[in-house]
C-alpha cells in the first residue's frame, strides 16, 4: 500500500469519528457555537503540529498565489462546515454524511479540469455508484 493511501485511510477513519462526536456535542448548543469551539481546537492543534514537527521554515516557500489559493480554500471550507453543522444539528448524521460525500463528484470533475488528473474507468464507475447512492438516499 502506498503512503498516500495509508494517510487517506487514517483520514477516513477520523472523519467518520468526527461527525458522530460533533453531533453528540451539539446537543445543548447551536451549530455555529459548536463549530466555533471545534474550529478553535483545530486551529490550535494544527499550529502545534507545525511547531512540533518543525515545519515553520516552510512558510518561506509560500508564494502570493499559494496564499490566495489557500485562502479561497479556507473560505470554501468555512461555508461547507457552517452548512454541514447546521444540517447535523437538525438531521441524521448518517444521511447528512452520505450526501456531503457527494462532494467527491465535484472534486473528481474539477481535478480533471484544473489539475489534469487522469480519468479512468474505475473512477467513472466509482463516481456513478456514488451518484446512485445519493439518489437512492434522497429520493422519496
Amino acid at each position: 500500500m502506498k503512503q498516500y493511501q495509508i494517510f487517506a485511510i487514517i483520514s477516513m477513519i477520523f472523519a467518520g469519528l468526527t461527525s458522530v462526536i460533533a453531533k453528540a456535542g451539539l446537543k445543548n448548543v447551536a451549530s455555529d457555537t459548536g463549530l466555533a469551539v471545534r474550529t478553535s481546537f483545530v486551529f490550535f492543534l494544527i499550529w502545534l503540529n507545525i511547531l512540533v514537527f518543525n515545519n515553520t521554515n516552510d512558510f518561506a516557500n509560500l508564494t502570493k498565489r499559494d496564499i490566495a489559493l489557500l485562502a479561497v480554500s479556507g473560505f470554501t471550507t468555512t461555508i461547507s462546515w457552517i452548512f454541514y453543522y447546521r444540517a447535523m444539528k437538525v438531521g441524521n448524521v448518517s444521511e447528512i454524511a452520505l450526501i456531503d460525500k457527494g462532494s467527491i463528484i465535484i472534486t473528481i470533475a474539477l481535478s480533471f479540469i484544473f489539475l489534469n488528473e487522469q480519468f479512468t474507468w474505475k473512477i467513472a464507475v466509482g463516481g456513478l455508484l456514488i451518484i446512485a447512492g445519493i439518489l437512492i438516499l434522497t429520493l422519496k
